[in-house]
């Protein structure tokens, strides 16, 4: 309520409601004052939560962009991330992901559409599985897959796989990509895995992302399903910010 108040003495002082000499007015009769003026305009409460809401994103903007500036280099320069598209690109796309997400699936297809028009796009794949014990153990595989040269091709069958992911659809999908499915189970346990999935968990509590999938591309935060179409959009204003 204390925060309604002040946001409605704001809009009082803005749209010159107050009276005159309201700087001399004790707390007491100010706030007497916008409640007054409140009961006259019941408007004015809806006003008040607007500006709240404004100044909330206002603010949420100013420290998004400044945790993107003090975790540019892990986001995008991570060693033990996976990458797509133009190792060398000149914009480089941050996607979180689960396997067991429906979203992710379809905004799979997406990016592989942007990076089919766009070949200047560097992706950093961060594997977040947040949807149960079933995505950390397709997660765990696709990224021992790195140590046989199969990341891409199983990242992809994965994603193009019908229905929730089980340990079992994962290691048939691996057998039928030719992956070594007994060395795979030996390598999900490497300590290279865990580390990788603790950086997403703690990428994406600093950026306050809260599901999947997510992107970072440039200094812009895209939570959510996003088209091939404004992928390219924000690719663009990266590339034209540089």
């Amino acid at each position: 309520m204390r925060l309604i108040l002040t946001a409605c003495l704001s809009l009082l002082c803005t749209f010159g409601t107050a009276r005159p000499g309201a700087a001399e007015l004790s707390t007491a009769e100010v706030k007497q004052l916008a409640l007054e003026a409140i009961l006259e305009n019941p408007e004015i409460i809806r006003q008040a939560i607007d500006l709240l809401r404004q100044n909330d994103k206002a603010a949420a903007a100013v420290k998004s962009q400044a945790l993107l500036q003090n975790e540019r280099a892990r986001l995008e320069r991570d060693p033990n991330a996976p990458l797509l598209g133009n190792l060398d690109g000149d914009v480089t796309i941050v996607e979180f992901f689960d396997y067991n997400c429906p979203y992710c699936k379809r905004a799979t297809a997406e990016l592989n559409t942007l990076l089919a028009q766009d070949a200047n796009v560097r992706v950093v794949l961060r594997e977040w599985p947040i949807l149960g014990e079933a995505s950390v153990y397709a997660t765990r595989a696709s990224l021992a897959a790195r140590k046989q040269d199969k990341y891409a091709k199983f990242h992809q069958a994965l994603m193009a796989a019908k229905g929730r992911l089980a340990p079992a659809n994962v290691m048939a999908i691996a057998k039928a990509i030719g992956l070594d499915t007994a060395r795979l189970q030996a390598d999900m346990q490497g300590p290279e895995i865990d580390q990788h999935i603790e950086t997403s968990m703690q990428l994406a509590q600093a950026l306050n992302f809260s599901g999947t999938p997510a992107y970072v591309i440039g200094s812009a935060l895209a939570p959510g399903m996003v088209s091939a179409d404004d992928l390219q959009d924000m690719v663009t204003q990266a590339r034209d910010a540089q």
